[in-house]
Parts: C-alpha cells; structure tokens; sequence
C-alpha cells in the first residue's frame, strides 16, 4: 500500500513539473508567434535564458562543487566558435555541431581540471582566469579563423534566418534547452553522485573518510559545469550571429558569477532567476547608458549586507510546493474580495 501511494504521488509530482515546463515553454511561444510579445522583448528573454545557462555552469563548479571559476566564459567562447567552425568552414549540419561542440568545451575542461584539482586551495581559480585570457588571445589573433578582434559572422542565425520565426524559434530551442538542463541536474543532484558531491563541497575530509574519491567528484563537477558552458556558447552562436574574442573576457566571466552569487551559491533556480531579473533591469535601464554599468556594484553591495547568502541561498524553487499552495491562495483572495 505505502508503494502504490509512493509512486501515485511521484507521478502526480512528475504531471505537475512537465505541466509546468510546458506552460514556460509554449505560452510566451504561442505569445510571441501572435506578436503580442514584441521582438525586442522576445530577444531579451531569449538572451536571458543564454545568461541563465551560464550561471547555472559557474554554480555547478563554484556552488555545488565547491571550486571557485572566474574564467568559466572561455569555455562558452569555445562553444561557440567550435559550432561556427564546424557548421560554417566544415560543413556539418548544425545541430550536430551544436552537440560536439559542448562536448569539445567538456574535454579541455577535463584537460585543466586533471592536473589542477588535485591541488588544494584556490588554484582553479587562477589555472581557469589565466584559461579564460588564453582562449582570447588565441581567438584575437587566430584572424583567418575567427575574424580577429572584430569577431566574426556567423550565416546560420535563428533571427537572421527568418525574420517571421526568428524570435520565437530563437526562445522556443534555447529555453527548452535550459528547462532541459535544470531537469536533468535536479535530477542529478539527488542522485548518489550528486551527493557525492555536495559531500566533497561541505568537508573534504570526511567525504575522503566516508570513501569518496574527492579528486573523482570535483573532476565531475568541473566538466559538467564545463560542458555546460560549452552548450551556453553553441546556443549563443546562431542567436547573435556575430562572435567575438571578447566573449571569453574576465569581465564576462565575472557577470556570469555575479548571477550566482545574487542567486544563491548552490541554487540552481536562484541562478536562473538572477540572471532573467539583471538582463532585463540592464536592458530596460539602457536610457542611463554607460551609468547603468554601476547597477552590478551596488546591487551586489547591497546584497552582501543585507542578504550574503544570495536570493535563495543553498535552497531551490520548489514548484510542487507553489502548486500545493496554490489553492490555499487563491482561497485567500477570494475571502479578501468578498469582506
């Protein structure tokens, strides 16, 4: 009895949460094919949902593993020009590029964290700083590549392509694709592998006691985060349809932390929500021009005195918990409406 009650309330909470990524999916969708969400709006949302991807990558390394990035773009930059050299100079159809090319960010993230992770302290950080300076000099002067500074074209373009499904096949595949990485590290993480790693992130000696292979858990984490970052850059590729060396930048790197930090470190919603809300208060306090650079600094100043621990902290956004509650609310305003 208490097994068939187990599983009816799994496969209530597994109805509920394809219901709901459905509904982000499809509604603003639908919305954006029948122009009531313009297309300004729609590329903000969409290049919202890149950002959101990234921060999830810097929080799978810095918050869930416990290692501090700060070069965690390089491998977004990878991505992307990796996806313009195989589908453009090479010839593959896109979305086999759009695969191997995160797999090609996975290994060189494989490649620096070998060496790197068996050595205490913050010596990541540093290794993936001088990474991510790396991969844009060589992006800056590989010119017959990657067009130099100036960056360089990309012909297959979501927005450029058609002008009449731009916008909305632009946010139907990269949020999809964002839903579908949320899913699977929610899942992931309550895995024993995910546990594993928490486990390494809270006390690396008691998880080494416990039998963990620390070195094997911080190696994961690093290349998922990696591969992660990898998918960022190929799905930032045909949306902007320009690329340049700058995409690897500190300065991009750290925006990408400041989303993770604002969100909660170890909050793989807290992310998500971070990054929507700054890319689109950036886009909508545009009339300052270069003062709304200043929005970053003071906002992440506020947030270290009054919340340090970040929007949500180590905690996630429980929808089933919003569904049950649900009701319970709506009960609420009705009882408001009727006094």
């Amino acid at each position: 009895m208490k097994n068939i009650q187990t599983y009816g309330r799994q496969t209530r909470n597994t109805l509920i949460l394809t219901g709901i990524a459905l509904f982000a999916i499809f509604l603003p969708f639908s919305l954006i094919r029948a122009n009531v969400i313009n297309q300004y709006t729609a590329y903000v949302i969409t290049l919202a949902g890149i950002n959101a991807i990234m921060a999830i990558s810097v929080n799978v390394v810095s918050g869930i593993t416990g290692q501090l990035t700060l070069g965690q773009c390089a491998f977004e930059a990878v991505g992307a020009y990796m996806t313009m050299i195989m589908a453009q100079d090479i010839g593959l159809p896109l979305p086999l590029a759009m695969i191997i090319a995160p797999l090609v960010a996975a290994f060189l993230g494989f490649l620096i964290g070998f060496p790197t992770l068996k050595l205490e302290g913050d010596y990541l950080a540093i290794v993936t700083l001088a990474f991510g300076e790396i991969i844009r000099v060589v992006l800056v002067n590989l010119k017959g590549i990657t067009g130099g500074p100036n960056g360089k074209s990309f012909k297959f373009s979501f927005l450029r392509d058609s002008l009449d499904w731009g916008a909305s096949l632009s946010y139907l595949v990269i949020i999809g694709v964002l839903v579908l990485i949320i899913v699977f590290l929610q899942n992931f993480l309550r895995s024993s592998y995910g546990r594993a790693i928490m486990a390494v992130r809270e006390d690396e000696i008691a998880a080494a006691s416990s039998g963990v292979s620390v070195f094997k858990y911080k190696m994961l984490g690093f290349v998922i985060g990696s591969f992660i970052g990898g998918i960022g850059g190929a799905l930032y590729a045909p949306f902007i349809g320009l690329i340049k060396p700058e995409l690897a930048s500190f300065n991009n790197s750290i925006n990408a932390l400041i989303f993770v930090v604002l969100g909660g470190m170890g909050s793989i919603t807290g992310s998500v929500i971070a990054a929507f809300v700054l890319t689109y208060m950036q886009e909508f306090l545009r009339f300052m021009q270069n003062y709304r650079l200043l929005l970053y600094p003071v906002i992440l100043i506020l947030v270290m005195l009054f919340r340090p621990q970040g929007l949500l902290g180590m905690k996630e956004l429980s929808f089933i918990k919003c569904w049950d509650g649900l009701p319970s609310l709506l009960k609420k305003i009705n009882l408001k409406k009727i006094k």
